[in-house]
């Protein structure tokens, strides 16, 4: 593995661990009945998460770009592995980021500041939104996650087929050598 697979996998893995402990909250508000405890304990943990220190908004950010840099370098290579693998690696990705900034965002900011027009109603769907949102980027980065080891064990059965082609042939000629000098 590669300095540009380690920044995929570590973004992706970051990026998931992030939504990992948003699922405790979006498990919650989209699979139990809402209740206002569940209302009220989401509405804080994402008023915590939007008012985080922009040190730790920045760090998600970097790792964003992380990981976009490192699918672009991958793809640089440009062979059947990178197309496929990388390539689709890449459009999921940034359509992880995609939903992330057109989903995310704008619910995070209803949720937590909302306008004068938006009702409770209103920041309730919004956290609902949100939160099907993070299971949507969920299931999308670990489908990421999921091709590039896909492409790791694509990579090592090539070689271990090489191998044994090359073997072979190291056989079939020493074996016809072996004839040359008897004749």
């Amino acid at each position: 593995m590669g300095f540009r697979q380690g920044a995929v996998l570590a973004s992706c893995s970051f990026f998931l661990g992030v939504l990992f402990i948003c699922f405790f909250v979006d498990y919650r508000i989209l699979h139990q009945e809402l209740t206002e405890e569940v209302v009220e304990d989401g509405f804080q943990f994402y008023a915590t998460f939007f008012n985080a220190p922009p040190a730790i908004k920045a760090v998600l950010h970097g790792f964003m770009g992380v990981g976009i840099l490192g699918l672009v370098a991958k793809l640089h290579k440009y062979d059947e592995s990178a197309i496929f693998f990388d390539g689709s690696s890449l459009v999921a990705y940034i359509f992880a980021v995609a939903v992330y900034l057109a989903v995310t965002v704008p619910s995070l900011r209803t949720v937590v500041t909302p306008v004068d027009v938006d009702t409770r109603a209103d920041r309730i769907e919004a956290m609902r939104i949100l939160s099907a949102g993070n299971t949507i980027m969920m299931v999308v980065l670990g489908a990421i996650l999921v091709l590039q080891g896909g492409q790791e064990y694509a990579r090592r059965a090539e070689v271990r087929e090489l191998a044994k082609v090359e073997e072979e042939l190291k056989a079939k000629a020493s074996a016809s050598a072996g004839k040359d000098k008897k004749e």
